[in-house]
């Protein structure tokens, strides 16, 4: 059965390096946010993720939801979870104060996200929607659109649900239909169908409200037409309250391959022409406002893989530990940990989860430093390193938990593959995450043609001078080695084929794939060799945890850090291969 523990220590050490790292003590705006605090809303999170959320999540895996008339009824339990959630103000942990919220930096949010991801990921996926769709607003909405929504979405009262993909449309938002006709009251008739909406109809919140791609009637076509409007279940009044229906209906749910507990609606807008939205920003620029809840889901799915990955590895170690089978070394039967191959497949999960954590919370940070600096300089640094970290920690680290995932079930052996033990669950609910929000290869297309070719490869360059400089600092480890000789490798890839101006577009994008898993592979390598090196300076306060932090660094640098390197010989041969086989 499910079982999970907030990674306390890990959590505590690696959002201290990262405050640190971004010298986030520096920022006026954040001088009451220190590590005390940090440290205090982590353990309170712990407890109620534990708590709470843990036991609910076999519960929602096996009862899923139910779809009746248009109703869905989420899985027992549920319902008063979230009444607990809402009401300890966890929603608006990171949401201003002046809306309900709690004001909270990124890097406090980011461990208590990730207990939310690993105790419960199919029950809290509003949560990620929640702090998207409130940052849309408050950036785009008129404060008449403000004061009719925020607050309730800030405090829990209403939920959010992203409304983009039709079922002719897929990932090609440019191809969307759903209609937006103007009325004489400024207000918008919304027509059309959605699918995939992730929490699009539920029993826990009294509205739901939709934020809906649309076009108007006289829209460029493409995406260059596209419009943002807040779409509600419940109309609302101008004091806020809900009032008649909106026309807004669900026309059922997903039968999926996990994230049971999650409903996964079909919503037709309009059916009666009764459904009333309101524009969201500026006409025809719907993307660019919904690119900031696409860029939060992004982040959000990267912390994804590393929960997932974190609860495998807990389940794993604890099954390691009491099967016993096998003869050791002495000739008497053994738990499987005492295994060395068991040891490298547990290693491979604890290592790939430390590097990815470390990479995220270093992201939540710089996203601190993007909204806090009152530097321009130091904001379009931070910026740029977000924009070009996020498709490599969204892309590699759901990839990486669907390894994972799978590993954990090699531990298990047969029993893994059962029900019974809770760890196909996590396989189950894992493999979605490389495909919402932007699949792996939408991802590493971004990676490759926006983040570096489109700027010649600046930020990339920023990057790995970072890089080397921490490599420089620590000439003797064993896994800085490592690292250069790999950076050194990216450095050449990247002049040689990637900035090319003579590439064949179609033939990167062949490797685009096989570059971002390079890169996230090396990004974990650098991260790791940081954090060793900083555990070697606070050695002499060791309980074991930091001698194992250097450990799981040159076991990275030895296992995983090879497997990037040979990545990056195959964007190097982008040449062969791919066009050549007649389909």
């Amino acid at each position: 059965m499910m079982s999970y523990q907030a990674p306390y220590k890990d959590m505590q050490w690696l959002v201290e390096q990262a405050y640190q790292s971004q010298n986030l003590a520096e920022l006026n705006s954040l001088q009451d946010f220190d590590l005390d605090l940090a440290n205090a809303i982590i353990d309170e999170a712990n407890k109620f993720a534990s708590h709470v959320l843990v036991p609910l999540n076999a519960v929602g895996d096996t009862q899923g939801c139910q779809f009746e008339n248009g109703q869905v009824t989420t899985p027992n339990g549920w319902k008063e979870a979230y009444a607990q959630f809402r009401d300890s103000g966890w929603i608006g942990l990171a949401l201003p104060e002046a809306f309900g919220g709690q004001g909270l930096p990124k890097y406090i949010a980011q461990p208590v996200n990730e207990m939310w991801l690993s105790s419960n990921l199919a029950f809290v996926m509003f949560a990620a929607l929640a702090q998207g769709g409130s940052e849309i607003l408050l950036k785009f909405a008129s404060d008449d659109v403000k004061a009719r929504y925020l607050t309730q979405i800030v405090t829990g009262e209403w939920t959010v649900a992203m409304s983009l993909t039709e079922p002719n449309a897929g990932s090609d938002l440019g191809a969307l239909a759903t209609k937006a006709v103007p009325q004489a009251d400024g207000t918008y008739q919304i027509k059309g169908q959605k699918i995939y909406i992730t929490y699009g109809e539920h029993d826990m919140a009294d509205n739901i409200v939709h934020l809906v791609l649309a076009r108007t009637p006289d829209a460029p076509a493409g995406s260059r037409g596209i419009s943002l409007f807040a779409v509600p279940k419940y109309r609302v009044s101008d004091e806020g309250i809900c009032g008649e229906f909106n026309d807004v209906r669900c026309t059922g749910i997903e039968h999926k391959t996990g994230l049971h507990g999650s409903p996964t609606c079909s919503i037709s807008y309009g059916d009666n022409d009764a459904c009333v939205g309101e524009l969201i920003g500026e006409l025809n620029q719907g993307l660019m406002a919904m690119f900031v809840l696409m860029n939060e889901a992004r982040l959000s799915c990267g912390l994804q893989g590393v929960a997932l990955g974190e609860l495998a590895y807990q389940k794993a170690l604890q099954y390691a530990h009491e099967r016993v089978q096998g003869a050791g070394v002495g000739g008497k039967r053994v738990a499987i940990i005492e295994h060395p191959d068991v040891q490298r497949m547990l290693l491979s999960i604890r290592s790939e989860t430390f590097g990815l954590r470390a990479l995220g919370y270093q992201i939540a940070a710089l996203l601190d430093v993007s909204e806090h600096s009152q530097d321009p300089v130091r904001v379009r640094m931070a910026e740029s390193r977000i924009a070009l970290l996020t498709p490599i920690f969204k892309g590699f680290a759901t990839e990486q938990a669907n390894d994972m995932a799978g590993t954990a079930i090699q531990i298990y052996g047969g029993m893994g593959f059962v029900e019974e033990t809770g760890i196909a669950q996590v396989m189950r609910d894992a493999r979605i995450t490389t495909i919402y929000e932007g699949t792996t290869g939408v991802q590493a297309k971004d990676l490759v043609h926006r983040k570096i070719r489109m700027d010649q490869g600046v930020a990339m360059c920023q990057l790995l001078t970072d890089m080397r400089d921490d490599i420089s600092a620590a000439p003797q480890s064993q896994p800085h080695q490592r690292l250069a000789v790999a950076v050194d490798q990216l450095a050449n890839v990247i002049d040689g084929v990637l900035l090319n101006p003579n590439a064949d577009t179609a033939k990167l994008d062949a490797v685009s794939v096989p570059f971002l898993k390079a890169m996230g592979g090396i990004c974990c390598a650098w991260q790791l060799a940081r954090l060793a090196q900083q555990a070697q300076i606070n050695q002499a306060q060791d309980d074991g945890f930091f001698r194992n932090v250097m450990a799981l660094a040159d076991f990275y640098s030895a296992y995983q850090l090879p497997l990037a390197q040979a990545a990056l010989t195959t964007v190097s041969q982008e040449q062969n291969g791919v066009g050549a086989y007649q389909f």
